[in-house]
């Protein structure tokens, strides 16, 4: 049982935040503010988001996505970090699984995931 301050103060920071509706196997654009010295700078990490865990404002979402010479990058992004300053949905993926993990052992066309038609 939660203390009832930390839950209301918990409930006005997930409320501040504008996040779209996303699952396993969509698409998405992370937009991430990167601090170098005093500067900042916000880059994006365009991937599969291959899995969602936790609740409450400690939910965190895995993306993958294929970097240089076909090497698999992961990063899990908490989802109500400050600095996460955007989430933009690409394309929503039909998959039959909440975790995506068996990804990680696929290359190319056996990694592809179906788009979802409406």
């Amino acid at each position: 049982m939660k203390n009832r301050y930390i839950e209301h103060f918990e409930k006005s920071q997930m409320e501040s935040k504008n996040i779209p509706e996303f699952k396993a196997g969509d698409t998405v654009r992370v937009s991430v503010e990167i601090k170098e010295g005093n500067k900042t700078r916000i880059q994006d990490f365009e991937g599969v988001c291959i899995a969602r865990k936790g609740e409450g404002i400690g939910k965190t979402f895995t993306v993958r996505k294929m970097g240089a010479n076909n090497v698999g990058v992961e990063r899990i992004f908490p989802l109500y970090s400050d600095s996460i300053k955007g989430i933009k949905l690409i394309r929503r993926g039909r998959v039959r699984r909440a975790k995506l993990y068996y990804l990680r052992d696929r290359r190319g066309k056996a990694a592809r995931i179906k788009e979802l038609r409406k």
